[in-house]
């Protein structure tokens, strides 16, 4: 799975006319030389580049807009029901007055649970990639072993992550650990099946040149497959990550102690929903920043062509 690639329409046309054969090359650059001293004379030049700005930035802020108009609309609609955006803030201010304070193991400020629940992402994140990469690895290279474990993916794959819940627990006898395994099975299968998928599609050219140099496998795997790959298995790292993100508060909301999960479950619980809607926004507000990382990670790492 690769990331899709969209162009600036403006910059594909320049790349087009600069790499055009003789005469239509010759025009396209006599044509854009032409036209600077034109751009940059005319007085309004400088307003184009306010109106990208603007249409780059008033868009969100118009889509942030509608969003807490329609909030607040429902909340009126609702009485008291649903707070309202100024109520939320005035009770986030408060929130986040002290998000680190500790009046003992099931009354903690939101920075704890959420410091907690990305414990938990991070140990069954770093356990799946430790197996998934490898094992993709192996079933994309030897056609047998992915033949026999096809099925088997195909089978679990499609199983809920909290379905798991429940043997995690029989089995490690533990919160904590019950969902780190939650999280390590969410995660697994992305990595596993597109760096299988990488692999498999490296050219064939490279790997007759393998033959031919009469490379080893670790050889092979370290200077012909893992450049090849990598743009595919960072693609299921950030599929895994999104995942793991997703299934850690249903997790933690059946599993209780600290994390965000149950610090939603034990604000309903509570009857505030006030701070349930700003756990809401934690949660997304985490999500896009650990997407943003991997995003900067994925286009530091990967070749131009699969930069998203």
């Amino acid at each position: 799975m690769v990331s899709a690639v969209f162009h600036d329409p403006a910059a594909t046309r320049a790349e087009a006319a600069a790499t055009a054969p003789g005469p239509a090359k010759a025009r396209a650059a006599s044509t854009s030389v032409a036209a600077v001293p034109a751009a940059s004379a005319h007085p309004g030049a400088a307003s184009f580049n306010g109106r990208e700005w603007a249409l780059r930035v008033l868009p969100p802020l118009f889509g942030l807009g509608f969003l807490f108009g329609l909030w607040a609309l429902v909340a009126m609609g609702s009485g008291k029901a649903i707070p309202s955006p100024w109520e939320t803030l005035l009770q986030a201010r408060e929130v986040f007055s002290d998000p680190f304070y500790s009046k003992g193991p099931n009354d903690q400020g939101v920075g704890w649970n959420v410091l907690s629940s990305l414990k938990r992402v991070a140990l069954g994140f770093g356990l799946a990639a430790l197996v998934g990469i490898p094992a993709g690895f192996l079933i994309g290279r030897f056609t047998f072993l992915s033949r026999m474990f096809n099925p088997l993916i195909s089978l679990l794959r499609p199983v809920s992550p909290l379905a798991w819940l429940p043997i995690g627990l029989l089995v490690f006898k533990g919160a904590n650990p019950a969902a780190i395994w939650t999280i390590f099975i969410c995660s697994i299968w992305p990595m596993i099946i597109n760096t299988a998928v990488g692999v498999q599609r490296v050219p064939q050219d490279y790997m007759n040149v393998a033959r031919v140099l009469n490379l080893s496998e670790w050889k092979i795997a370290t200077t012909i497959l893992f450049p090849a790959v990598l743009p595919y298995m960072l693609t299921g790292v950030r599929l895994a990550v999104g995942t793991a993100w997703l299934v850690i508060v249903a997790a933690e909301m059946l599993t209780g102690g600290v994390g965000i999960g149950f610090w939603v479950w034990d604000e309903w619980n509570n009857l505030n929903v006030k701070n349930i809607i700003i756990a809401i926004f934690v949660i997304g507000i985490v999500g896009l920043i650990l997407e943003m990382a991997l995003v900067k990670l994925a286009s530091a790492f990967t070749y131009e062509e699969v930069r998203s």
